[in-house]
């Protein structure tokens, strides 16, 4: 047996004895599942995810269960592409079916700020809070997800807390400009999150506007959003699979985000 077969044994031993724990980061993806409230004036309002029934044996016969699954590419728990800002459209291989598989795997930084957004709702991220967890746990590694671990995650079953619209402007932790342009200048694939978007809830007030998309994707870099189970990871040493559906032209998916994690 060659070496890298010995390493794929390797892994599924370890699979398969415990010492490696899959954990998985998505939320169930359905009619509640709740769905980003546009800006006026910047494009139209996604539909509700649906499932209408094509046939089911339970109630036609038969020997199969089906349905149109109805969605939209960025809902729920989703993947978005570097096309799926204006300022990442020129980028080559930028689309679900033209990325490079091997980009779909990457180690993981978690940045706790759970104790942050406890006391404020609308937390900035920023380059020295993101300095100050290198300091502790070493430098962002490139190619590696930067994911925001703000407990944003618990109120995904109440979609008007998830959402935190309040007189129209949305209540959420996400980076500022200069978050964003340390993680590009670290080289990380992507930055995800807890919440419905990537972006802080009130980022049309920074310079440049919503940065985790505009700044992100115009580096040809990806967005997370609406992660779970981000406090089973540790700060360093996961690694994530995060292989959106191959649509056509897609700017973006929804996915089933899997950590694997030393136990």
């Amino acid at each position: 047996m060659n070496a890298s077969a010995d390493i794929l044994s390797n892994l599924m031993q370890c699979l398969n004895q415990g010492t490696i724990e899959v954990i998985d980061l998505t939320h169930p993806l359905g009619p509640a599942t709740p769905m980003i409230k546009v800006p006026e004036g910047h494009g139209k309002q996604p539909p509700s995810t649906s499932l209408e029934t094509i046939s089911d044996y339970r109630e036609d016969g038969g020997y199969a269960r089906w349905s149109t699954l109805t969605t939209a590419e960025h809902a729920g728990t989703h993947f978005d592409t570097p096309s799926h800002w204006f300022t990442g459209g020129d980028h080559a291989n930028a689309t679900t079916d033209t990325i490079s598989v091997k980009r779909f795997m990457a180690p993981a930084c978690v940045i706790d700020c759970t104790d942050e957004v406890k006391d404020d709702e609308d937390f900035i991220l920023t380059a020295d809070r993101l300095r100050s967890w290198e300091e502790a746990h070493g430098a962002i590694p490139a190619g590696s997800w930067v994911l925001l671990h703000s407990g944003w995650a618990n109120r995904f079953e109440d979609a008007d807390r998830f959402l935190n619209q309040i007189d129209g402007v949305a209540h959420s932790p996400g980076p500022n400009p200069d978050a964003v342009r340390l993680m590009i200048e670290r080289d990380a694939c992507g930055y995800g999150t807890e919440t419905i978007g990537t972006d802080h809830g009130n980022a049309n007030q920074f310079d440049p506007v919503f940065p985790a998309h505009s700044l992100m994707h115009g580096a040809n870099k990806f967005g997370m959003s609406s992660l779970n189970n981000l406090d089973k990871l540790p700060p360093t040493g996961a690694v994530i699979v995060t292989a959106p559906l191959k649509i056509v032209d897609g700017s973006g998916s929804p996915l089933r985000v899997l950590a694997f994690v030393p136990s």
